[in-house]
């Protein structure tokens, strides 16, 4: 198809700051509609694309997986949208957060006090930290 323009997909991968592996996969699970193709069949990325594509890796580093990622892009589209729904996602999510912090917390009272421990034993002959990992072992 002569004359056709878009992104390449290293452009998009440099753009979006998401590897073009990455962008791969997505097309192979359906993340990412899969782009139109030159006559050579090198992919060619449209701006609805990179919007897209955006959409995923901010609800990535939010921490959304995969499965919640397409319920929320199908949600996404106009005729489709739904607060209620998007709710149910996004509050099963926060919860997930919410323990993570409390193990978080857990952890990091657990490794204070083992430093602490640690602090005047340069030479011990026994070390709580080493204890505490051969014990999980």
């Amino acid at each position: 198809m002569p004359g056709r323009t878009g992104l390449t997909i290293g452009k998009l991968a440099g753009l979006s700051g998401v590897n073009l592996e990455t962008i791969r996969y997505y097309e192979r699970i359906g993340l990412m509609p899969e782009p139109g193709r030159t006559e050579g069949g090198h992919r060619l990325y449209e701006p609805a694309h990179r919007q897209r594509l955006a959409f995923i890796r901010r609800a990535r580093e939010l921490g959304f997986g995969i499965d919640g990622i397409r319920a929320l892009l199908g949600l996404a589209e106009p005729h489709r949208r739904s607060c209620e729904a998007v709710r149910v996602i996004v509050s099963d999510h926060l919860q997930d957060v919410r323990t993570k912090i409390a193990d978080l917390v857990r952890l990091e009272a657990i490794l204070a006090g083992t430093v602490e421990r640690c602090r005047d034993t340069a030479m011990a002959p026994s070390c709580s930290v080493l204890d505490l990992l051969e014990a999980a072992a």
